[in-house]
């Protein structure tokens, strides 16, 4: 029966990370793949899988996430993060597309956003709320998932928003670098999401204090060369370093900043 298949189907992405076309036809021999394809689409469109080549993903297993909660990483390096927000504001230019990603670090920009006509496009409620108070600017906020714990928008719905918006600076906090992995993130949306929005913008500036250097996570979004600036607390690595200047990647160290 009809709805017996997809509960069938649910139980797999409930047990398996990832089931493709080929295991549901053994299953189904009597169901089209054209039908299958679509059982798929329905869990996707439910929130429950992501549609990839040759079958699905669960996102039972794509959201779990090894980052920490908003709540804990906005009370962490608060004087760091407060001296990159605001010297990231620098590189804010009037009549521009403009994206801000969730980071914690990303959230302190918002103060030093001056009241002038600036388009926003945020993937965090609360960064919109108060960009919104600022006046002038117009903000659009992704639409999708909300993760309450992480203060931020994902999933399909949200990789299909972005897809008709265009960006010119992007601002983008990562949880890792590494010469190895470029930039890291620990939950497969976002990283998803952030990957999209790289590909996307003219200007590409990376936010991230100390104790984000050296540090790989699961997922990367994307790697120096597309990167432009890079605006920290700390020495990068002499490995990154060295590579950040062979591709001309501005490095800006706030310790260097007079206050």
């Amino acid at each position: 029966m009809y709805n017996e298949r997809r509960e069938r189907i649910r139980a797999l992405l409930t047990e398996k990370p990832f089931i493709s076309i080929k295991e549901l036809q053994s299953m189904f021999p009597d169901v089209s793949g054209m039908t299958l394809r679509r059982d798929i689409e329905f869990f996707e469109s439910q929130g429950e899988a992501i549609k990839v080549r040759g079958g699905a993903r669960s996102m039972k297993f794509i959201t779990t996430s090894t980052d920490d909660a908003i709540t804990t990483r906005m009370q962490e390096n608060v004087a760091s993060k407060e001296k990159i927000a605001r010297r990231a504001a620098e590189f804010l230019e009037t009549g521009r597309s403009i994206f801000i990603d969730s980071g914690s670090t990303l959230q302190r920009i918002v103060p030093y956003v001056p009241n002038e006509r600036f388009t926003f496009t945020t993937t965090n409620p609360m960064a919109a709320l108060e960009l919104c108070k600022i006046g002038l600017p117009a903000v659009n906020i992704v639409g999708g998932k909300l993760d309450r714990d992480y203060q931020t928008v994902t999933g399909m719905h949200a990789m299909r928003f972005l897809s008709d918006i265009n960006i010119d600076i992007a601002f983008l906090s990562p949880s890792g670098l590494s010469l190895k992995s470029g930039f890291t993130g620990g939950n497969y949306s976002e990283c998803e999401l952030k990957r999209v929005v790289v590909d996307k913008a003219r200007l590409v500036v990376l936010l991230l204090d100390a104790s984000k250097i050296d540090k790989s996570l699961p997922y990367t979004f994307c790697h120096l060369d597309q990167v432009h600036i890079i605006i920290t607390d700390a020495p990068l690595p002499e490995d990154i370093a060295r590579e950040a200047k062979r591709l001309g990647v501005r490095v800006l160290d706030v310790r260097e900043d007079l206050d």
